[in-house]
């Protein structure tokens, strides 16, 4: 097989859709020598900000000199961005390698009529090539939910649990209790648990967590503290429990202050556990990381934006940042989501800050329709384009220096944005 015909074979299993459960990825996994228990494991899961405590984590263990692999979901850009080894995406002949592997165990499946997921298959990819590469520990960023999400079938030595919000309803429940318990599925017999979840959620979570005897560090507003910044970077202390930190990130956002702090009280916990991580590659690690469609900046005068926020907390968080983070004239929104999030709710939170509004979809089928979107929104002037590259076409023609371009959405509408911009 080739690069083009492994990557079509694969994506020929996304008509099966999403189907929750562990029996097939066990399955797959055992055929295959069950590779993931062959690595350490961080086990990443909640609702938002679970990329970027990904990449903080790996920046701080690759800087400590360990081999990390890092697996995330979905893609902005190309498939390669799922499988990266201190950062680096994993190669085209590695991923021909790695799927005439793993293709025989999947035929016989399907011969036997226990097809699995597109999602399914790339975790066990992933597992693989980490296994092949011999890391020395591996991040796996949950799919969807946690309790049957594929990726639970791995024995972490320490789970996180980033925030819990409404996202993904119709899958995993219509009240935040029954979300929590979902997403609470990842939390492991006498393993720590690090989570800023709140409320219910977290009452949820504690509980589950007694059950396990898994010791649970809380992240609240009390753990972090942002002590100055600028457009495109901040500094922040952090109130960990061994010792505070003074850090600076050249990534926006409100929200990385708690996903910092997420990020430190894992590293505590490691340290505490045995393993040897410097303050120096803290520091460094921090400074260092970066992550695409998360807040990032890819033009100045005027200054755009590409920030991945695909659901209501995201969206909350993001005009937060707008507001009190940027000083600009107008702010000119280019909004794309797809039609099973909180459109509606999404759309009410962040259009009343914004001064022009285009109303786009990406390629992806899920996409709400810009003129459903025009409808949904509670002003006149809104601009309706059918593509992301005419979106941002437009927006450039009519922003000035002092304006801001905020692409958002979803990660699909920041994915084609990005490779607008890299064409230009």
């Amino acid at each position: 097989m080739n690069y083009k015909e492994s990557i079509d074979w694969l994506y020929s299993f996304e008509k099966f859709g999403i189907k929750l459960g562990l029996e097939r990825i066990k399955y797959i996994c055992k055929k295959l020598g069950n590779p993931q228990d062959n690595f350490k494991i961080i086990h990443v899961g909640g609702t938002n900000g679970k990329g970027s405590v990904c990449r903080f984590l790996q920046s701080v263990l690759t800087f400590n000199g360990y081999k990390i692999g890092v697996y995330l979901s979905p893609h902005l850009q190309r498939f390669s961005e799922r499988f990266l080894i201190n950062g680096e995406e994993i190669s085209k002949d590695d991923i021909i390698i790695l799927v005439e592997k793993i293709k025989p165990i999947i035929e016989e499946m399907i011969k036997n009529k226990n097809t699995p997921t597109f999602f399914e298959i790339v975790t066990a990819i992933a597992f693989q090539y980490f296994n092949d590469k011999k890391v020395d520990f591996a991040i796996v960023e949950v799919g969807l939910g946690g309790r049957f999400d594929a990726t639970n079938i791995v024995k972490p030595i320490v789970s996180v649990i980033t925030n819990i919000s409404l996202d993904h309803q119709d899958r995993l429940g219509k009240k935040i209790e029954e979300i929590a318990f979902e997403k609470a599925g990842i939390i492991k017999k006498d393993t720590p648990l690090i989570t800023a979840a709140n409320g219910k959620a977290l009452n949820i979570i504690k509980k589950i967590s007694k059950e396990k005897n898994s010791q649970i560090t809380v992240i609240d507003k009390s753990s972090w503290e942002k002590t100055q910044g600028g457009p495109d970077w901040q500094e922040l202390l952090i109130n960990g429990l061994i010792k505070n930190y003074n850090v600076k990130t050249k990534m926006a956002g409100h929200f990385q202050g708690e996903n910092i702090a997420i990020t430190l009280a894992t590293i505590e916990s490691l340290q505490m556990n045995g393993i040897y991580i410097t303050d120096e590659s803290i520091t460094n690690g921090i400074e260092k990381a970066s992550i695409v469609g998360r807040m990032e900046i890819v033009s100045y005068e005027p200054i755009v934006i590409l920030d991945g926020a695909h659901n209501i907390a995201a969206i909350e968080f993001l005009k937060k940042t707008l507001v009190d983070d940027f000083v600009y004239d107008k702010l000119i929104l280019i909004i794309g989501i797809l039609a099973d999030k909180n459109v509606q709710e999404m759309l009410d939170l962040i259009t009343p800050i914004s001064d022009i509004i285009i109303v786009t979809k990406s390629q992806n089928k899920r996409a709400c329709s810009p003129l459903k979107l025009k409808e949904m929104i509670d002003k006149k002037d809104v601009v309706i384009k059918n593509d992301i590259s005419t979106a941002i076409e437009y927006a450039n023609k009519v922003a000035a220096k002092k304006d801001l371009i905020c692409i958002t959405g979803s990660l699909f509408t920041v994915g084609e944005a990005k490779d607008y911009f890299q064409k230009c």
